[in-house]
């Protein structure tokens, strides 16, 4: 292994601008030496959800920046760096452009290797970064597109047990948030209002789970809540401040429920591996939902496994992920060159079937 690998990271699939800078020391815990997250909440909150064209505009902005405050706080130049690793995949394809392209001009002027990452990895490598997880693990990616269980074996080793089949429960709780008039990002703002609201009141559908499988959805439970809205609004011409809260609540509640349940088969068929230790992580933003972490924290208590959540701010899209896989990815011996591309869809599993449909770029998930 390199005595020593530090790694510039840069991160644009969505709506966080991200570059941080990353050490890898033989015989030590990595170390994040920086992390620059520049979000565009307010650029978007007035229309409900990321626009993707004012996304790419605000990331081609705000790369340069992020780079140099990342490089400023770590305190190193980048005569001082091993590689650059860059999101290349899977994401809004224009934030994903602007970073690739980002990237190679950093390679290109200074001749540092290129590594494109998979967003997907860097959120199932998170583990490994922030609490040294071994192969293999159990990995519940959660976030705003994306809902998978993992097995990962090794920085390019995965096997999907199973996913979601249409809406991610981020996008969910985003939707709900629209029905209800609550503000963007969704997750924080239902799970605040469901605090207030009793999640027995409403009786929501727990989708999939008379099927034995690990598949999810979510589409559904958010067309069971717009009814809800719809029935209540018809009855009494409008919604309660209460009303409001109990939609949320009950909302909240069948997502925990179903993710439970769902983890718990998830595990049975991961220690069929018989792993040495083993493991149940969750990434992603939905993983910041305290109800969410205590009910995968309490399935894994029943079954007898670890469990590992990373910082709440090593969950959202950050760069300190993407340049700590690019480490893995670089003492495989991953390289890319200047005709890294940038890719709309980037399934981790390329020999599981797409849960979500084929186009003409490929499977999505």
């Amino acid at each position: 292994m390199t005595e020593s690998l530090t790694v510039l990271g840069l991160e644009s699939s969505c709506d966080d601008t991200a570059a941080a800078v990353v050490r890898l020391v033989d015989g030590t815990e990595p170390m994040i030496l920086s992390s620059v997250v520049h979000g565009q909440t307010d650029l978007h909150s007035a229309f409900g959800g990321v626009v993707p064209e004012i996304a790419a505009r605000a990331h081609a902005e705000k790369l340069d920046v992020s780079v140099r405050q990342a490089l400023e706080q770590a305190g190193v130049g980048l005569d001082k760096l091993d590689a650059v690793a860059v999101t290349a995949g899977p994401g809004l394809i224009g934030g994903v452009m602007s970073g690739v392209m980002c990237a190679k001009g950093i390679a290109a002027a200074t001749g540092l290797p290129l590594i494109g990452v998979n967003h997907l990895a860097g959120h199932a490598l998170t583990p490994r970064l922030t609490d040294r997880v071994g192969y293999p693990y159990l990995m519940l990616l959660v976030s705003g597109g994306h809902c998978q269980y993992l097995i990962v074996r090794g920085p390019q080793a995965f096997t999907r047990l199973g996913g979601t089949i249409d809406d991610a429960p981020g996008e969910a709780f985003d939707k709900t948030a629209r029905l209800l008039g609550l503000p963007q990002p969704g997750g924080p703002s239902v799970e605040a209002e469901g605090r207030l609201g009793d999640p027995k009141r409403f009786r929501f559908p727990r989708p999939l789970l008379d099927r034995p499988d690990c598949n999810l959805s979510f589409s559904g439970l958010k067309t069971a809540l717009m009814r809800m809205r719809d029935q209540l609004v018809a009855e009494q011409r409008g919604l309660t401040r209460q009303d409001r809260a109990d939609l949320c609540a009950g909302f909240q509640a069948a997502v925990v429920d179903t993710l439970a349940e769902k983890t718990r088969r998830a595990i049975a068929i991961y220690l069929e591996d018989n792993p040495a230790t083993p493991m149940l992580a969750v990434a992603g933003g939905v993983a910041a939902n305290a109800a969410i972490r205590s009910a995968l924290e309490k399935v894994c208590g029943e079954t007898g496994i670890g469990f590992v959540a990373p910082p709440l701010r090593l969950c959202t899209d950050n760069a300190a992920m993407i340049a700590y896989a690019g480490i893995e990815l670089f003492l495989t011996g991953a390289r890319d060159g200047m005709t890294l591309s940038a890719r709309p869809r980037w399934p981790l599993d390329q020999n599981s079937p797409a849960l979500l449909g084929s186009g003409k770029k490929g499977a999505k998930a």
